[in-house]
């Protein structure tokens, strides 16, 4: 088909406004978490090195990553407003997808977490973070109360919350509901509680804290609480996992020992080396220089999240923002808290660097929901 010189004028201003716009993009957040991912691929290979000669964990999470940036793709496709459309419908789906997972989920190690697709299986309790923020910034959206929020006005929204974490708690998995539970504070706390109503919250957390230990919380959970507390305790039992990881962080010294030369991982003394505690490798073989770098790239992505927050022009978006910002921050805290003993073990990824598919792609979510933030004067 011919063309005119007047019709082919026609396509110069789109094209020019396309490339107008992709020098607009704000790419931050996409390049910072392929920095992290990098990192951890890096990392991966080294941890899981003595015990897979074939590097299938490593084959197996950059799959996991392919998937992510498809799903990142189709995020970026449409405007973040269709997800406060579909904020409910996401939440009672993957409320569907927790209960399936106490009827017909697969166990490992003891916990029932993961639902199985064929030879796929996914862990919904780690997409239900990016679910209840949604459920949250959809309810809260509209609301305009003045001077803080009562009792009254959080029975509701609580309840929102108990019911994932209730689920969750059944798998076990206290550590998923524990990022909830701080996440959905932290929403809280930027929003507004009035004083009289946090001290009321506070007594309700201490009067329930003894009930939750006795009966909500099983034989193991419970030991790991009573070896947090006295660190002498069973050192070849509950206490070990903690042992160890304090072993290899301080045996890192300032520089580490170099790239693959980490004994608490390569001999195998360190437990879920290639997951919950995967910062202790890091730290042995790279120091603490190494891992000052690492925590000023986890600043850096924060510090761009937020600030997508910070510039939003509606509330929604500045509640999914900061949600999805304070999962990250909890996650990176409790993880590396964990991991050095300041907290008690619980089974909480570090983002971008442990494995584990389900947790890679929330991540990677999170950062696709942000970055149409960031664009969205750029998205349809």
């Amino acid at each position: 088909m011919q063309y005119t010189s007047m019709e082919m004028e026609d396509f110069r201003p789109r094209v020019g406004m396309a490339e107008e716009d992709l020098r607009k993009f704000n790419w931050n957040l996409l390049i910072l978490q392929t920095i992290l991912f990098g990192i951890g691929i890096w990392n991966l290979i080294s941890a899981s090195g003595a015990q897979d000669k074939s590097f299938g964990l490593y084959k197996t999470q950059l799959i996991w990553f392919a998937i992510g940036l498809c799903m990142t793709a189709v995020v970026l496709l449409f405007h973040y407003s269709l997800l406060s459309r579909l904020a409910y419908i996401i939440y009672f789906a993957n409320i569907i997808l927790l209960v399936l997972v106490l009827v017909a989920g697969k166990s490992t190690l003891g916990a029932k977490r993961w639902v199985g697709f064929g030879s796929l299986r996914i862990q919904p309790s780690e997409f239900m973070k990016i679910s209840m923020v949604l459920c949250m910034a959809k309810y809260f959206e509209s609301d305009r109360t003045v001077g803080g929020y009562g009792f009254r006005d959080l029975i509701l929204p609580g309840l929102l919350l108990a019911v994932p974490v209730g689920l969750i708690i059944l798998q076990p998995d206290l550590g998923t509901a524990l990022i909830l539970i701080f996440t959905f504070c932290s929403m809280l706390l930027f929003l507004g509680v009035r004083t009289r109503t946090l001290a009321i919250i506070g007594i309700c957390g201490a009067l329930a804290a003894p009930m939750v230990y006795q009966f909500g919380l099983k034989d193991y959970q419970r030991q790991r609480l009573i070896s947090f507390v006295d660190p002498s305790s069973d050192m070849r039992g509950s206490n070990y996992n903690r042992r160890q990881s304090q072993v290899a962080i301080g045996s890192g010294q300032l520089l580490g020992k170099g790239y693959k030369k980490g004994t608490q991982s390569q001999l195998n003394f360190l437990p879920e080396h290639h997951t919950d505690f995967i910062f202790a490798v890091f730290s042995e073989e790279h120091g603490f220089m190494g891992c000052t770098i690492l925590l000023v790239i986890y600043l850096v992505f924060l510090t761009q999240g937020l600030s997508v927050a910070y510039t939003s022009n509606d509330k929604f978006a500045m509640l999914v923002s900061l949600g999805i910002c304070m999962i990250y921050f909890w996650h990176t805290f409790v993880n590396m808290a964990m991991v050095m003993g300041l907290l008690p073990v619980v089974g909480v990824p570090l983002p971008f660097l442990s494995y584990g598919g389900s947790a890679l792609i929330t991540s990677m979510l999170g950062v696709a929901i942000l970055t149409n933030i960031a664009n969205k004067k750029l998205m349809f």
